[in-house]
């Protein structure tokens, strides 16, 4: 394989001749492909551009709002929202925490009853505000949750639970509606010109972070300095975004497509965000960049030459074995690029940072990056099968024991990589048996492993499953007894409902979502099997670790 460093260079040279930069800046379709039929045009997907511009606005009018909230005493937050309109909040919260005096935090994106239910009775709910995040208005995870939070607190006997909602959407979408209907707290609009994906650096990300004390007149200068260094066109190597952009594009031409993401401890989460953003933006066209995240260190010689280093790291953290492996993959020839992050207020920079990088790589491989065309496969199947649950569920490929699971993995090839997926409750302890499933599969076969809960990764790397590359071995492993928790009064959006709405439990609604996404997986030719694991959950995953690493081959 080439130089790495030959194709870095290469590509800056392509950036300069095509005069990316400038292209992508006045948002000239010429800088990419067409989109999907029916995508949106890149001059209605690029506002994200102008965001740090109004950042000095929302620095003002956001945290008014949250001093209200506060002398009102609300001490915790929950987020109901899904992919752009989740992971960013969930980043900000985990790397800033919570100030004193400001609420707590509780990012839920799941229909998996028992991750509802660990929420539910994490907080006071007469003491908690909803924060109801989509762009679109019709995500049926949030419009679920809405009103399933909204029954509970109309049974604790609030007089009036629509007061303690608020809502983040594009105007005139069905959520506004609805929310001025019932008489929300307060409904704040995001600009209709900026993708889920793109939108942390709106009222999507910033209003959360205000609610938990983030000081937005820190991180406004950083993104700014950003954004005047992203215009640099007549020299890629002045422009970090364009020059992080050449690093992933062009060693991705020659095969390194699996941009491994490493991160300081404090910034773990960060790559949650950057895994969304790279996925959904190029996993298309049979073509993709494969975000690779949380994985565990392995030595030099275990990785394949598919891989493509990323290294965010932060002044300050324990950062010593993060600093020696990537000295160790350098030294071995792997792609490894860094990036500094001096503070924490440096991270609307890196935000900014990425959009640019994977805006200008999409160009080098082709793809149209503010689009998402294969989602709606998965949306599909999900609502005929909760509309008509007999007729239309068809049946996933199920893998009946470990043995099935091991033959799964044993016909991968090199430059392949398995996505597991967990329709789980989230825990420390199941992400740990993952680990160890992940190492055993990367030791065993030499290839990359990706993991996301269910549904999150639906609006994450789901995109990337069913449009990018065609070496993806999906694993779903699904909870066998989940309990029964209602899902009161929630409309389907998208069906003909006649405004009675639709009667389901979430144990219905996460079941659906995993076998209608493995339904379109299959439509696609995916290879793919289903797992469901007995409690407790950790132990059935180690016991597929143990079954793979006493495989004969």
């Amino acid at each position: 394989m080439a130089d790495w460093r030959d194709q870095v260079r290469g590509e800056l040279d392509a950036l300069t001749r095509r005069q990316t930069a400038r292209a992508l800046w006045r948002r000239h379709p010429s800088a990419w492909v067409d989109p999907s039929p029916g995508g949106t045009p890149a001059g209605d997907a690029t506002g994200w551009l102008d965001l740090p511009q109004h950042m000095a606005e929302f620095a003002v009018e956001l945290p008014g709002f949250a001093d209200k909230v506060r002398a009102d005493g609300y001490t915790d937050v929950v987020l109901l929202g899904m992919g752009g309109s989740s992971l960013g909040p969930l980043v900000l919260g985990r790397v800033f925490g919570t100030a004193p005096g400001y609420l707590t935090l509780h990012v839920l994106d799941s229909t998996v009853p028992g991750q509802i239910a660990a929420v539910r009775d994490r907080v006071d709910l007469r003491c908690t505000l909803f924060m109801v995040s989509s762009k679109s208005g019709t995500t049926i995870e949030s419009l679920t949750l809405l009103d399933y939070f909204r029954g509970l607190l109309g049974s604790t006997g609030v007089e009036t639970p629509d007061a303690q909602f608020v809502a983040v959407t594009d105007p005139g979408t069905p959520l506004e509606t609805l929310a001025h209907e019932r008489g929300f707290r307060r409904v704040f609009n995001a600009p209709v010109d900026v993708g889920g994906r793109f939108s942390v650096l709106s009222r999507f990300g910033l209003l959360p972070a205000a609610l938990i004390g983030v000081d937005l007149k820190k991180l406004l200068p950083p993104v700014v300095h950003m954004a005047t260094a992203c215009r640099a066109d007549a020299d890629p190597l002045s422009n970090p975004g364009a020059l992080v952009g050449a690093t992933l594009g062009g060693p991705a031409k020659a095969g390194r497509d699996k941009i491994t993401i490493m991160t300081s401890p404090r910034l773990e989460s960060f790559s949650l965000w950057v895994e969304q953003l790279i996925a959904e933006s190029t996993g298309k066209n049979g073509r993709g960049l494969i975000p690779v995240v949380g994985e565990s260190l392995f030595d030099a010689s275990e990785y394949g030459n598919d891989r493509n280093f990323v290294y965010v790291r932060l002044s300050g953290d324990d950062n010593a074995h993060l600093d020696a492996h990537a000295d160790a993959l350098q030294a071995a020839g792997h792609p490894v690029t860094r990036l500094q992050m001096n503070d924490t207020h440096e991270l609307g920079a890196e935000f900014f940072r990425w959009e640019f990088a994977v805006a200008v790589a999409a160009t080098s491989i082709a793809v149209y990056p503010f689009d998402q065309p294969d989602v709606e496969s998965g949306k599909e199947f999900t609502r005929n099968l909760l509309s008509s649950p007999d007729g239309a569920r068809g049946t996933p490929s199920v893998a009946h024991d470990s043995g099935d699971v091991v033959e799964l993995i044993s016909k991968a090839q090199p430059g392949d990589y398995v996505a597991i997926i967990g329709y789980l409750p989230e825990s420390p302890e199941v992400e740990n048996a993952v680990s160890e499933l992940r190492a055993a599969i990367t030791r065993k076969m030499n290839i990359a492993t990706t993991f996301g809960y269910g549904p999150r990764y639906l609006h994450s790397t789901g995109q990337l499953h069913k449009g990018g590359p065609d070496g993806v071995i999906v694993l779903a492993l699904g909870a066998g007894n989940e309990e029964a928790l209602a899902a009161p009064g929630a409309e389907i959006p998208g069906t003909s409902a006649t405004g009675s709405g639709a009667n389901y439990g979430f144990e219905s609604l996460f079941e659906a979502q995993m076998l209608g996404d493995l339904k379109a997986l299959h439509s696609k030719g995916r290879r793919n099997t289903l797992t469901v694991l007995k409690t407790p959950y950790e132990n059935a995953i180690r016991d597929l670790a143990s079954s793979l690493n006493a495989a004969p081959w």
